[in-house]
């Protein structure tokens, strides 16, 4: 938590010296802290975080690139007289268990165009989504677990996968 606070700070300080404080000179001034911090990480010791900000930008860019097929999937559907839409509600088994975890998935699943998290089972197991284009199920779960859910837990967890996912 303290080289995040002071990578924050290094690139508040660079928006300081610029004078600019727009999004992408903070941003800017985010990863010039960060390559500072990790240049002299020999002397701040070992920490998880010089991995855990690589993988953050690698989520966000996979997030965005989702959200650009989905959207692109859904404009073709309105756009062409053809429907491929077979909505169905699915099941997904579960290998996030945190609370946090599982309410991240399932706010990225909402948030991603033609699907819609619905519910999430008592013992939190499963996590019931309403997906429009689930001519597949298992493909529709598949992606999921493999993309989504994978990358929130190398994020939360570093490379360790969970074991005990119910199939």
């Amino acid at each position: 938590m303290t080289l995040f606070l002071a990578n924050i700070g290094l690139g508040l300080l660079w928006a300081v010296l610029t004078g600019v404080f727009s999004p992408p000179n903070l941003a800017i001034g985010f990863v010039l802290g960060y390559l500072m911090l990790w240049m002299i990480r020999g002397v701040l010791g070992p920490s998880r975080y010089y991995n855990t900000v690589p993988r953050l930008f690698e989520f966000a860019g996979y997030f965005l690139w989702e959200l650009i097929l989905a959207n692109g999937r859904l404009a073709v559907d309105v756009l062409t007289p053809a429907h491929r839409m077979r909505p169905r509600v699915i099941a997904l088994p579960l290998a996030v268990r945190e609370e946090g975890e599982i309410a991240l998935l399932a706010n990225l699943i909402s948030l991603t165009p033609g699907s819609l998290t619905l519910d999430v089972s008592e013992d939190h197991r499963f996590l019931y989504i309403h997906a429009m284009y689930a001519s597949d199920p298992e493909a529709v779960r598949r992606s999921i677990q493999d993309g989504l859910e994978r990358r929130i837990l190398e994020l939360m967890h570093g490379s360790e996968r969970n074991p005990d996912r119910v199939h």
